[in-house]
C-alpha cells in the first residue's frame, strides 16, 4: 500500500497516521517531536512546513528524507525547477551590498575560510550598522534565519585579525579585559564616545550588561580550566549556565525594542535564535552529565564547542549589539530598561548599581500604579453582570489570582499584564505594552504563537494548552479566546500556572 504524506495536515495528524515519522523528523532536527505532550498540543496547530521554518530546516531536505523512507509527498512543491540564484562576484561599491554578496557565497557552498580571507582583505573598518543592515536586507529578501545565522561566524572574520589595528582574538581566549572599551567598530568618534560615556555611568543598563559579560567570560574560562585540570566540570558548567539571566534580559528588553521602535530586526532574528540554542545546549549537557558514569570525550567536545559559541556571543554583544543600542536608544528607553531590569535576578553575582535617572522613573511608575483613579470624590467603579468593583479592587483581584495573565487585543497588541505577588515564570516588561505580541517571542516560538492566535481568532479552538518544564517546575500555559457579550473576538488571554505543587500532591497518592 502506498504511503502518502499530505503536508497540509498537522504534525499531530501525520504522526498519528504514521508513527515512524517521529524518528524520521527527529533525525532531521525536529527534536521536540519526540515529546508526546508537544505533539498533543502544539502539534495539533502546526504543519511540518511551519516547524521547518521555525528550525531553519529546508523543506527540500524534509521532502527528500520522506521520499527516501518510502513516502509519497503531496501538499508541497519544491523550487527545484527555478533558475539558480548564483551570486556573481562582480565588484560593488556599497558596503552593505559587498557584505551581502560575500555572505551569499557562503550559502552557495564556498568555504568559510575563503570568504573570511576576502572579508579581512577588503575591509579595514566595518561599521556595526552596516552589518546589521546586511542582516536585515537578507532576511527581508527571504533568506532563512538559519542561513543568516552564518553571519555570526562572518562577524568574527571581520574582527578576528588585524583589521581595525587590534588583535581581538586573544581576548576571546583569555577573557575580556576590565579596562577594554567596547565601542562600535569603525564608527565615528561621536558614537564611540557615547558608548564609553554611558558605560561609565553607575547603574546604567549598558554598564550592567558589560559587567555581566565580563562575569560570563570568567565563568566560561572556569569551565575550560576544569576540563583541562580534570576538576568538577559539571559544577563549573552549572555555574556558567547562569548566563541565561543575561540572555533573558536581552530577549525581553533589547531585541524587541530594536525591532519595533527602531526597525533593526537582525538581532531579534539571528542573535536571539543563537541565545536560545546556547541555553538549550547548557540544559542538555547538564542533563547528560547527571546520567553518565564518567563524562565521555564526546560530551567534553560538546562542552568546548558550547563555550566557544557563548564566548563569541559576548564578543558580538560588546562590539556590535550594544554599540548599536547606544546609537539608537533614547534616554527614556534606557530608563525603562533600567526599571524593567529590576524584575530579573542577578546574573553571575553582578549587582545592578543604582542609577538615579532610572530610579526617578521607577518611583513615578510605582506611584502611578498605586494611585486610585477618581472621578470627582468617588473612585471609578466597573459595573459587570456579576457585580461591581472599584478599579483598585479590580487590579488587586487580578494581581491576587494564582496565575500570570496577559491580554492581547484583537489587533495582536499587548494591552495588560497582571502583577502577581509571587515570582513570575515569564518576565513581562512594561515596555512591551503597546507592542505587537509577536515581537516579544524568539524566532523559534513566533510561528507557534501566530498559529495559536489565528486559530483562536477563527474560532477553530476556544483554548490551547501547552505543558512544559520551566525553572525545573511543572508549568501550564493556556491561551484562551476572549469574546464579548455579542460573541465577537476581542483578543487572547494567556495564563501561566505553576503546577509543581499539584504534581507533588498527586504523585503521593
Amino acid at each position: 500500500m502506498e504511503k502518502k504524506i499530505d503536508l497540509t495536515q498537522t504534525v499531530y495528524q501525520l504522526t498519528q497516521a504514521h508513527p515512524e515519522l517521529i524518528d524520521i523528523m527527529a533525525s532531521l532536527g525536529f527534536s521536540e517531536i519526540t515529546k508526546k505532550a508537544i505533539r498533543m498540543s502544539v502539534g495539533k496547530l502546526m504543519t511540518i512546513s511551519q516547524g521547518a521554518a521555525m528550525r531553519g530546516i529546508g523543506m527540500e531536505t524534509v521532502v527528500k528524507a520522506l521520499e527516501d523512507n518510502g513516502f509519497t509527498v503531496v501538499g508541497y512543491h519544491t523550487k527545484s525547477d527555478e533558475p539558480s540564484s548564483k551570486i556573481q562576484a562582480a565588484p560593488v561599491t556599497d558596503t552593505t551590498q559587498q557584505i551581502k554578496s560575500l555572505l551569499r557565497r557562503i550559502n552557495e557552498g564556498e568555504s568559510m575560510e575563503s570568504v573570511r580571507a576576502d572579508f579581512v582583505s577588503q575591509f579595514k573598518d566595518v561599521p556595526a550598522n552596516d552589518i546589521m543592515r546586511a542582516e536585515q536586507e537578507l532576511i527581508s529578501e527571504g533568506q532563512s534565519v538559519n542561513e543568516v545565522k552564518k553571519l555570526c561566524d562572518v562577524h568574527s572574520a571581520l574582527f578576528h585579525g588585524k583589521n581595525n589595528d587590534e588583535d581581538v582574538h586573544p581576548h576571546l581566549h583569555h577573557g575580556l579585559h576590565h579596562d577594554q572599551e567596547a565601542m562600535m567598530v569603525g564608527q565615528a568618534s561621536e558614537n564611540r564616545d557615547k558608548t564609553a560615556e554611558l558605560r561609565a555611568i553607575d547603574g546604567h543598563p549598558l554598564q550592567t550588561f558589560y559587567h555581566e559579560n565580563e562575569a560570563i567570560v570568567e565563568a566560561l574560562g572556569n569551565v575550560l580550566r576544569a576540563l583541562e585540570g580534570e576538576e568538577d566540570v559539571t559544577d563549573a558548567l552549572r555555574k556558567a549556565s547562569g548566563l541565561a539571566v543575561h540572555y533573558a534580559k536581552k530577549g525581553d528588553l533589547i531585541y524587541p525594542l530594536l525591532k519595533t521602535k527602531h526597525g533593526i530586526y537582525g538581532p531579534s532574528q539571528v542573535m536571539w535564535t543563537i541565545d536560545d540554542e546556547i541555553r538549550a545546549e547548557f540544559t542538555t549537557l547538564l542533563r547528560l552529565s547527571a546520567k553518565e558514569d564518567g563524562l565521555s570525550d564526546d560530551w567534553k567536545n560538546r562542552v568546548k564547542d558550547l563555550i566557544g559559541r557563548a564566548r563569541e556571543m559576548t564578543f558580538k554583544e560588546n562590539r556590535i549589539l550594544f554599540p548599536v543600542c547606544t546609537a539608537n536608544f533614547t534616554d527614556e528607553e534606557w530608563r525603562q530598561i533600567y526599571v524593567d531590569s529590576k524584575a530579573y535576578p542577578e546574573c553571575l553575582g553582578i549587582t545592578m548599581k543604582t542609577w538615579e535617572d532610572g530610579e526617578a522613573l521607577f518611583r513615578e511608575e510605582k506611584q502611578r500604579n498605586c494611585q486610585p483613579v477618581t472621578d470627582g470624590a468617588d473612585e471609578l467603579r466597573v459595573d459587570m453582570p456579576g457585580g461591581s468593583l472599584t478599579l483598585s479592587q479590580l487590579a488587586a483581584l487580578l494581581d491576587t489570582l494564582p496565575m500570570e495573565i496577559t491580554f492581547v487585543d484583537a489587533e495582536n497588541i499587548n494591552r495588560y499584564f497582571n502583577q502577581p505577588f509571587s515570582e513570575k515564570s515569564f518576565k513581562r516588561p512594561l515596555a512591551a505594552l503597546g507592542r505587537e505580541v509577536f515581537s516579544c517571542h524568539p524566532p523559534k516560538i513566533e510561528p507557534m504563537v501566530r498559529a495559536i492566535i489565528a486559530d483562536l481568532r477563527a474560532g477553530k479552538r476556544d483554548s490551547v494548552s501547552v505543558w512544559m518544564e520551566k525553572n525545573h517546575r511543572a508549568t501550564l500555559v493556556t491561551y484562551h479566546a476572549v469574546h464579548d457579550s455579542q460573541g465577537q473576538y476581542v483578543g487572547t488571554m494567556e495564563t501561566v500556572q505553576d503546577m509543581e505543587e499539584a504534581r507533588k500532591h498527586f504523585s503521593q497518592k
